[in-house]
């Protein structure tokens, strides 16, 4: 009940993004890691404790002045006790599962009440904390905890996602909130198509490999491979899906390739990234994504050498219900590489960082979260040029 009624209560959810380490329990707010400092000139750090007013899954205005402390009783940055705020001091349970020691009055000027629980934690933890920030100005109780999120949520994510929240695009986040995903193919790109997607709330992401995960792979995907990782020789969708599962709790992988035997799998997708090299596997996967009625993105990279430096062209193609026709003049089918010094593996992280960022923002505004202005189908950008380029866009 905690996550949820501090997110739905502004002033809780604002103590909460500025990184107040927050809890509910027994209808009592408890803000912990509040530095003070005791009677020896020790710095420490106690539980201001208050008791909240609710109205429904929110908080109401804070019916008292009253706040309590668990800890030694904060004193000044000479020792001496904090006086102007003394009320009482004696060990007691104030509810179920909440232990104080002491209890304090401040009560606030010109008005004798709080206008919500911001105004009440702030002025409190500002007058406790003082004498220890003057002693030492490092201190502070924005301590930014982690945050789990609730036993039963239902949440993608092993802990909360606060940065929406301190952005205040919560709604917004939430168009992402598609059922499940795949992404074919973890090479360079396919592997930063998923560094980006798994920070977002889709529920599951698959993940389709067949391949090993080997040293030269380390250089063109995102993190920091061990040598350790490198010697395990793991599939790459079972490396990747380890990694990301720290983050991710929905991340499936299936370390195989796609033909005509399973790509049956891929029915009932509700997107599809295509990040594969080879032509043949590509145009079976897609005449199939086309035939499921899937939306899906196709990456593609071709660099050359040039005198001495490196240059070449990145592509993002998108197929979607409503305009699908481009994709035979857009995507190439062919195995044969000819030049194209990527398949030498080239470590270009940078481009394959692009390619899948590119993807990935085409991605979001099909999903509305990004604003699009020319719901361009197919985009490509020039390294030499420095030129990015919208083609095939939807008419109407």
């Amino acid at each position: 009940m905690s996550q949820p009624l501090i997110s739905r209560s502004p002033d809780l959810k604002k103590l909460r993004d500025e990184g107040y380490d927050l809890e509910i329990r027994s209808g009592c707010l408890l803000v912990k890691d509040v530095p003070y400092t005791n009677s020896r000139r020790e710095i420490k750090r106690g539980i201001l404790v208050i008791k909240l007013v609710l109205a429904g899954d929110q908080t109401g205005c804070p019916d008292t002045h009253i706040a309590y402390f668990s800890g030694e009783y904060p004193c000044n940055e000479d020792g001496s006790e904090i006086v102007k705020i003394k009320h009482s001091s004696n060990a007691h349970s104030i509810a179920e599962g909440v232990s104080v020691n002491h209890s304090f009055s401040a009560k606030p000027k010109p008005a004798n009440s709080y206008p919500d629980y911001y105004a009440q934690v702030t002025t409190y933890v500002a007058i406790l904390s003082s004498p220890a920030q003057r002693i030492d100005s490092t201190v502070t109780a924005k301590t930014f905890p982690v945050i789990a999120p609730d036993g039963d949520s239902d949440e993608p994510f092993n802990y909360t996602d606060t940065a929406s929240s301190r952005a205040e695009i919560v709604q917004v986040t939430k168009k992402m909130a598609l059922k499940n995903i795949s992404i074919l193919g973890l090479g360079g790109t396919g592997s930063y198509v998923l560094d980006l997607v798994a920070k977002t709330p889709v529920k599951e992401i698959h993940l389709y490999d067949g391949d090993t995960f080997y040293q030269h792979n380390a250089f063109r995907s995102p993190g920091a491979p061990s040598s350790d990782d490198l010697r395990a020789r793991q599939p790459k969708a079972t490396y990747f899906k380890n990694l990301y599962a720290k983050m991710h709790r929905g991340i499936v992988d299936h370390p195989m390739y796609l033909d005509a035997d399973n790509v049956e799998e891929l029915r009932g997708m509700d997107f599809v990234f295509v990040c594969l090299d080879k032509g043949s596997a590509k145009k079976l996967i897609i005449e199939k994504l086309e035939e499921f009625g899937i939306p899906f993105i196709d990456v593609g990279i071709g660099v050359y050498l040039g005198d001495e430096s490196l240059g070449g062209t990145l592509r993002v193609t998108t197929s979607t219900i409503e305009k699908r026709e481009h994709i035979n003049r857009r995507v190439s089918f062919s195995d044969n590489n000819g030049n194209n010094e990527y398949a030498q593996n080239i470590q270009i992280a940078d481009l394959n960082a692009l390619n899948a960022a590119l993807a990935v923002i085409k991605w979001k505004k099909i999903l509305g979260f990004y604003e699009d202005y020319q719901h361009e189908h197919n985009i490509t950008y020039t390294i030499g040029g420095n030129t990015l380029i919208n083609e095939d866009q939807l008419e109407g």
